[in-house]
């Protein structure tokens, strides 16, 4: 009966998760309230479940590894509602309800690990996470190019033309400020979404594999996860921070610099060379 709780409990975080985004991004109070509540019921339903699954083993200690994953997440929810309640800090929610629902979701699928009906729904899911991920990583890369063409931009604008000085400059076909500003935003906020579902199709997709809970030890899934950190602080820093112009096109480019990390590392990778078992 627990992992009945445990799926509500994910689905309701999952709610949780989309609302968060427009509730600190956007400032919107509907959206924090509907963040706030669905949360508040994931975590109670959470807590529900994890006293009935220790309940029904007869014992105090989590022992298995989806035990210790719903535990963990219940203590990130806990941490992230304390801080909330204490300090009205509610932006840590961009980072605490993601991490708790990635923790929860995979042990709300069942004690074993999952098992897809056939071959072929296995390969859709692939494919699925392939192109979610290439998609978020190219509009990283659109990002990034806008937020290095605004330096350019900017330092032409400034380097004012010698009176007399005619003809046409070859920087002349680069868009406004304004508009590089606006594509920098945009290609962030189409990304995010897919790098978490390709994270989230990832950690689906390797329950068909011997590696269990090592999934999350592998250089290029923890190089994945620091990309999805990396994408949430973009955002919070243009969005809500406000940043803009040149600091923002220096920290963009501090993300080129993790994202090319992440490619690297997956030659050390033992994740992406998996099949179905």
């Amino acid at each position: 009966m627990y992992l009945l709780w445990l799926r509500v409990a994910a689905i309701l975080y999952a709610g949780g998760c989309v609302a968060i985004f427009p509730a600190v991004l956007s400032k919107s109070l509907p959206w924090r309230k509907t963040c706030v509540h669905m949360g508040g019921m994931a975590f109670f339903f959470h807590f529900v479940s994890v006293v009935e699954m220790l309940v029904q083993a007869h014992r105090l200690m989590p022992v298995g590894v989806r035990e210790i994953e719903s535990l963990l997440g219940f203590a990130v929810a806990g941490l992230f509602f304390l801080a909330w309640w204490l300090y009205d800090a509610i932006s840590l929610g961009i980072f605490a309800l993601p991490a708790t629902f990635f923790l929860v979701f995979i042990p709300s699928l069942g004690a074993d690990r999952y098992r897809f009906p056939s071959q072929r729904v296995w390969m859709s899911w692939l494919v699925a996470h392939i192109i979610a991920l290439l998609l978020a990583y190219a509009a990283l890369c659109f990002s990034l190019l806008s937020s290095m063409l605004y330096l350019v931009q900017e330092r032409r604008i400034k380097s004012k033309p010698k009176p007399g000085k005619g003809g046409l400059s070859p920087l002349d076909w680069l868009p406004a400020l304004d508009t590089l500003e606006r594509l920098a935003s945009a290609t962030l906020e189409f990304g995010f979404p897919c790098m978490t579902v390709g994270l989230l199709l990832g950690a689906v997709l390797v329950q068909e594999t011997s590696l269990g809970a090592a999934y999350y030890l592998d250089p290029n899934i923890v190089a994945s996860f620091v990309m999805w950190i990396v994408y949430a602080t973009l955002l919070l820093l243009r969005i809500r921070v406000g940043m803009r112009g040149r600091r923002a096109a220096y920290v963009s480019g501090g993300a080129l610099v993790v994202m090319m990390v992440v490619w690297a590392v997956n030659f050390f990778s033992q994740v992406h060379r998996f099949g179905p078992q």
